[in-house]
């Protein structure tokens, strides 16, 4: 894929990183096509955490139906009136949807220059519209690049400080099974990404 004009070359860590979060996203979005879950199963892991992680999320995508996850996506983000969770950050920090959360979200990427990627008319502090943006401000594909000092202050204050407690709530739920992995495939993933940006300075 060709960058927008004026964004820097990005190391093939931060590649990574950015394709980790966009993965994530795609999943949590909508529930997943038969192509989507291909994508899933052809996922390898390794001994690591995050590896182990991937292998087990890989392994149920090879084993689940496209009509049976979307029926798992269903009962756990739509339901009948809601479903089992609400993947939100507003909801997460203040217990109540459209808070002080979505506000400060549309304010930040106002500021980074960018709009945050909601879809299908959800709020913008959607799990998945989160992870998308911050994905396109890892690499440029919103056409903003953010440096690491930025990417720092997003992450904390837009994904570690709820995302976490989502992706556990997510490995619990009693709907969830292919989702149940990918909680785990979040959770751990963030705990890296915690870890790295302890070592960078703020912007």
């Amino acid at each position: 894929m060709d960058q927008p004009a004026g964004v820097l070359p990005i190391s093939e860590e931060d590649a990574l990183r950015a394709q980790m979060y966009g993965f994530i996203a795609a999943f949590l979005s909508a529930a997943p096509s038969d192509e989507m879950l291909a994508r899933g199963a052809a996922l390898t892991g390794d001994d690591t955490p995050l590896g182990q992680a991937v292998g087990t999320f890989a392994h149920l995508c090879k084993r689940q139906s496209a009509e049976d996850v979307a029926d798992e996506y269903q009962a756990l983000f739509i339901g009948i009136g809601r479903g089992e969770l609400l993947p939100f950050a507003s909801y997460y920090l203040t217990g109540f949807l459209n808070e002080k959360p979505l506000a400060r979200l549309r304010n930040d990427m106002q500021a980074l220059g960018v709009a945050a990627q909601a879809k299908g008319g959800e709020p913008e502090d959607h799990i998945a519209a989160i992870f998308e943006t911050f994905a396109g401000l890892i690499d440029g594909r919103l056409e903003a690049q953010a440096s690491l000092g930025q990417q720092r202050e997003f992450f904390d204050a837009h994904i570690q400080s709820w995302a976490p407690y989502f992706f556990r709530d997510l490995e619990g739920a009693k709907a969830s099974v292919l989702y149940a992995a990918l909680g785990t495939v979040g959770r751990v993933f963030l705990e890296i990404e915690e870890t790295a940006f302890s070592m960078v300075p703020a912007a």
